[in-house]
């Protein structure tokens, strides 16, 4: 029998025991994992169990109180144990310089904020520009705003920040989707811009595809007429607005994260 003790998940221990043991029998070996050890006593009660068949002791502790406590008990009841992290975050201690954190499911946290992170980057993909309106309920943020303030962006830099983010332009023409009516207003959020700054943007943009510069899109009349529109569906929906004018897409996502996370607080005490 291999017990692999861990003060996480013990998922570490038990590939490296199975690796150990696909080298022999794998009739002969039995594994049993005991994840989320953290007191003494648990220690002493495994260790017991263990005693009663030939046993080892495949662990990942990093607790030095839980890790002693175990070698003691081990040591005491004549089981081979293995300390799978011991060795390697004493060789790092001793090459960094520094001490380790000692803090329990590190690597399996740090795991899921990667996915996280994976995750809402392929949502802010999905749902940008207003590609699907179903995304408006399963965003944990909704970005209004004309063409060229920058939304996607915006959604991709948030989405960096591990947050779901769906953007909808903002059009005269088209009514926006009754959903975002329904969200608070710290997951929604309205982006406004100075008017001849826009006019400059979207002139340029239009170079840049090759089209006239003075094409409607970009004329004066047309984008004060947008920002106006814009203006009263982000009251209409109660939007936290924000000034994009001369903003960097950081300096312009730092006030969106403030807005979102005193929200999230106040919603929640």
């Amino acid at each position: 029998m291999i017990y692999i003790i861990s003060d996480s998940i013990g998922e570490t221990a038990e590939l490296v025991a199975r690796a150990a043991a696909s080298q022999f029998d794998h009739g002969q070996v039995e594994i049993r994992r005991v994840p989320y050890l953290t007191e003494p006593e648990d220690v002493r009660e495994v260790v017991e169990e263990a005693s009663g068949s030939p046993s080892i002791i495949v662990f990942t502790l990093v607790l030095p109180g839980l890790r002693e406590a175990l070698l003691r008990e081990a040591e005491a009841r004549n089981i081979q144990a293995v300390d799978i992290m011991g060795p390697v975050m004493q060789a790092l201690s001793s090459v960094t310089s520094g001490a380790p954190r000692l803090e329990p499911g590190l690597m399996r946290k740090v795991d899921e904020e990667y996915f996280r992170r994976v995750e809402a980057i392929e949502f802010a993909v999905k749902y940008d520009d207003g590609k699907d309106p179903r995304g408006i309920v399963q965003a944990d943020l909704v970005v209004l705003g004309v063409s060229r303030t920058g939304k996607t962006p915006l959604s991709m830099y948030l989405a960096h920040k591990r947050l779901k983010v769906a953007n909808i332009p903002l059009v005269p023409e088209v009514a926006p989707p009754e959903e975002i009516f329904s969200l608070p207003p710290h997951r929604l959020i309205g982006l406004n811009i100075d008017a001849q700054q826009l006019v400059g943007i979207r002139r340029e943009r239009l170079k840049a595809l090759g089209l006239p510069p003075d094409a409607g899109y970009a004329q004066s009349e047309r984008v004060l007429k947008e920002l106006a529109y814009a203006r009263k569906i982000f009251q209409r929906a109660g939007a936290s607005v924000i000034d994009v004018t001369n903003k960097a897409v950081e300096e312009t996502a730092g006030k969106v994260l403030e807005i979102y996370y005193k929200g999230e607080r106040y919603r929640f005490e």
